[in-house]
């Protein structure tokens, strides 16, 4: 939904996304064999299986010969032009140096957070327990609503008094609202209200069933006009449905706790 808050989605991103500026590791297991040697330098399969996994986000086993050939011939021209006299001479670069070691050390501390997160996943008691914490903080109700959206306060206290002399809500969002949902007469799907903009929501909720709103509701978007249609209990989903995203939440609030922890140990080292 357009307007729909961020932070309300099951589970949370992954902490590791942190150290995305580093080189994907291949999830396989790599055995080694010289591909080419360019320069004296000799290139080995598992720096081409860890390239060509890092840009096409795939398996070597996935990807088609003629794929192949040119994720090398890239390969082969990295090496070439990191092999060339002088360049010993450009790591001396300050800012060279850092980036070298910068991408250094992204690449071992994902390498290091992949680890802990494989060797840390989330038990059984442990999703059990996140899973009843979300049910009981959820929501208890779930609105089904239509809104017409509209840029400025004017507009929208214009369309309250068309409403007031009887004009229909969903007539009047196909043809004044500025939202995606004008075509469908302003209709939004059921949600709950941690899903939507606080202003939104605080309105929605205050409103009776079959009731819209007498002033206009401001929010990051525009100037809405909120019509309540119904209400009903918010039920938590089945467990099974939302297992994978609750074990993903358990394992980052594991992983974040170990880092916490790190750096107070580094601090207290200090």
């Amino acid at each position: 939904m357009y307007f729909m808050n961020g932070s309300a989605a099951v589970g949370t991103r992954s902490l590791v996304i942190a150290f995305s500026g580093a080189l994907a590791l291949a999830t396989a297991t790599i055995s080694a064999e010289p591909v080419t040697t360019i320069n004296g330098t000799s290139i080995d399969s598992s720096v081409l299986e860890v390239y060509a996994e890092s840009r096409t986000q795939r398996p070597m086993s996935q990807l088609s010969e003629q794929n192949r050939e040119t994720l090398t011939a890239e390969l082969v021209d990295l090496y070439l032009l990191s092999t060339q006299p002088g360049v010993k001479d450009l790591q001396k670069d300050p800012k060279v140096a850092a980036q070298i070691e910068l991408q250094e050390r992204a690449i071992l501390a994902q390498a290091f957070a992949t680890k802990y997160l494989s060797e840390n996943a989330a038990t059984e008691e442990e999703i059990l327990a996140e899973y009843d914490v979300q049910s009981i903080e959820a929501p208890d109700q779930q609105f089904k609503a239509r809104h017409i959206l509209v840029a400025t306060q004017g507009e929208a206290m214009e369309l309250i008094v068309k409403l007031d002399d009887g004009n229909d809500f969903a007539t009047l969002a196909t043809e004044f609202s500025t939202g995606p949902s004008a075509k469908d007469g302003g209709a939004l799907p059921w949600f709950a209200p941690t899903q939507m903009v606080k202003p939104f929501s605080d309105a929605v909720a205050t409103l009776e069933d079959g009731s819209y709103t007498s002033e206009p509701v401001q929010t990051e978007f525009g100037w809405h006009v909120i019509l309540r249609e119904e209400s009903r209990a918010n039920e938590p989903p089945p467990l099974e449905s939302v297992r994978e995203d609750i074990k993903q939440n358990v394992a980052q609030k594991k992983f974040q706790a170990h880092l916490e922890q790190l750096r107070a140990d580094a601090a207290s080292a200090d």
